[in-house]
C-alpha cells in the first residue's frame, strides 16, 4: 500500500530525523476514528512523544504555515495564528511501573495560547531549550467549500493493469467562483496519508459548469502494493499476534516470526491499518505512561540481495529510512534481521529496498497488486490572483473496491 517511487537518498534519510532519546511520536486527531492529520479548520490535533532520558526537559513546539509545495508561506505568523506560534509543553508525566523509564509529553492544538485561523499546510516542530529542532510533523487544515468526488479504479494502462490503481476525481465548486482553474487550483493525491508518495501538479482535463474533472489514465496511478504485515505487543510478557517468543533481559525482547518475500506470491487479503500504529497495553490502565518498551526483532528470510539495502518501513518511523531501521544480513541463518525499541502496541510494517545508487523500491519484497485495499485522499488548494497563501478548500476520499 505504497507507491513505487525513487528519491534521492538524503531527502529520505534526513526528513523527520530526531534525537535517539525521542520515541513514539504521534500526531493524531481527537474525536475522529482516523489516523489522518488532514482535518477541518478548528478541529483538535494532539501531538505526543516520549523522552527516554526521563528527566523532564524544557521542550517547545513551533507552528509554521507552508505553501502547497511545503515551503514556508508568505504570511507572518500573526496573520494565521491568534496567540503565539511558539510555546512550551505544559503537560507531561513520568512512566509508571515500566522497565524502560520515560517522560511522556503532549499538547493539543488549538489551545489557550495557539489558535490557527487559516486553512492550509502546516509544519509543527519540536525544539529543545537550545532551539535545536528535534523532529517535525506535517498537518493540513481544510475548509469545506467545494465537493470532491473520488473514484479508485484498476489501472487502465495495460502494462500495469495487475499492479496499479488509478485515482480519478472531480471538483464541484458551486460554492466559490474560480476565475482561472489551471492557475488558481492545485491538487495533491495521497495514498494512505503518506506524503512521501503524494502525486501533485495535476491540472483539470475537462471544464464543466462549476465542475473540474480529472480523468487521467497514467498520471494519477499508484502502485497498489500489498497489505502491510503486522504484530501486536499489547501483552508484553507473552507472545501475541505474529510474536514468536518474548525474552526478558535488561528489558523485554519480542521476536517476530520470520517473513518471506511476497512479490512472486499471489495476492491474499489481510486486514491492516494502512501502515499505521496504535499504542496500547494490557499491562496497565493508561497507555501514555504505563505502556512499556520492548526490543522488537524483525526477520526476513531470503538470500542476500547484492548491491541493495533493506529497511523496515511504516508510519511508526514516519516512513524514513535510517540506520535505526536498516536490516543486517546473517549469512548463517540466511536472513535479514533488525532490532528496534518500540512502545507496546499494534504495528503495521513492510520491507523496502534501497540500491547503492540511493534509489528506493517499495514493491521488490512485498509485491504490488491491483486488489490491495488502499485509501486515497484528494486535497484541493486554492490561490486566487493576488492572494499570498494557499487555502485548502475541500478534500475527497476513496477506497479501492476490486469489484469495480
Amino acid at each position: 500500500m505504497f507507491k513505487k517511487l525513487v528519491f534521492f537518498g538524503f531527502l529520505w534519510m534526513n526528513f523527520g530525523a530526531h534525537s535517539q532519546n525521542i520515541k513514539t511520536i504521534q500526531l493524531k486527531p481527537l474525536g475522529l476514528k482516523s489516523f489522518t492529520t488532514i482535518i477541518p479548520l478548528g478541529n483538535i490535533l494532539e501531538l505526543s512523544f516520549d523522552d527516554l532520558d526521563a528527566d523532564q526537559k524544557n521542550y517547545f513546539y513551533r507552528i509554521e504555515q507552508m505553501d502547497f509545495n511545503w515551503k514556508p508561506s508568505n504570511l507572518l505568523s500573526n496573520e494565521y495564528i491568534e496567540g503565539f506560534s511558539k510555546n512550551s509543553f505544559q503537560e507531561y508525566e513520568n512512566s509508571f511501573n515500566t522497565y524502560q523509564s520515560y517522560t511522556h509529553y503532549k499538547v493539543q492544538i488549538p489551545n489557550n495560547n495557539t489558535r490557527i485561523t487559516k486553512s492550509g499546510n502546516y509544519l509543527i516542530s519540536v525544539l529543545d531549550e537550545n532551539e535545536s529542532v528535534l523532529f517535525t510533523r506535517r498537518f493540513t487544515l481544510y475548509e469545506s467549500i467545494v465537493n470532491v468526488g473520488v473514484s479508485v479504479l484498476r489501472s487502465r494502462d495495460f502494462k500495469t493493469i495487475n499492479q496499479q490503481q488509478t485515482v480519478q476525481f472531480s471538483v464541484n465548486h458551486t460554492g466559490i467562483y474560480i476565475n482561472n482553474p489551471s492557475q488558481e487550483i492545485n491538487i495533491a493525491v495521497l495514498q494512505n496519508y503518506n506524503w512521501k508518495t503524494a502525486i501533485t501538479n495535476l491540472k483539470p482535463q475537462f471544464y464543466r459548469k462549476n465542475r473540474l474533472e480529472y480523468k487521467y489514465i497514467k498520471k494519477s496511478n499508484f502502485w497498489g502494493g500489498n497489505e502491510f504485515l503486522n504484530f501486536d505487543t499489547k501483552s508484553i510478557r507473552n507472545s501475541n499476534l505474529q510474536v514468536a517468543k518474548v525474552v526478558l533481559k535488561n528489558r523485554y525482547h519480542s521476536y517476530l516470526y520470520p517473513q518471506e518475500i511476497r512479490a512472486k506470491k499471489t495476492y491474499t487479503y489481510n486486514p491492516d491499518i494502512n501502515g499505521q500504529f496504535l499504542i496500547r497495553t494490557l499491562d496497565g490502565n493508561t497507555s501514555d505512561s504505563e505502556a512499556d518498551y520492548t526490543s522488537v526483532h524483525f526477520a526476513l528470510e531470503t538470500e542476500e540481495l547484492t548491491q541493495k539495502e533493506i529497511y523496515v518501513y511504516g508510519a511508526f518511523n514516519n516512513y524514513v529510512l535510517s540506520e535505526t531501521n536498516k536490516m543486517q544480513y546473517d549469512a548463517i541463518a540466511k536472513m535479514y534481521t533488525s532490532e528496534m525499541l518500540l512502545k507496546q502496541g499494534f504495528y503495521n510494517y513492510c520491507f523496502v529496498t534501497k540500491k547503492m545508487n540511493n534509489l528506493f523500491d517499495f514493491t521488490e519484497i512485498s509485491g504490488s497488486f491491483y486488489q490491495t485495499e488502499n485509501e486515497y485522499t484528494v486535497l484541493v488548494y486554492y490561490t486566487p490572483f493576488g492572494e499570498n497563501y494557499d487555502r485548502v478548500i475541500g478534500i475527497g476520499t476513496g477506497v479501492f473496491n476490486p469489484q469495480q
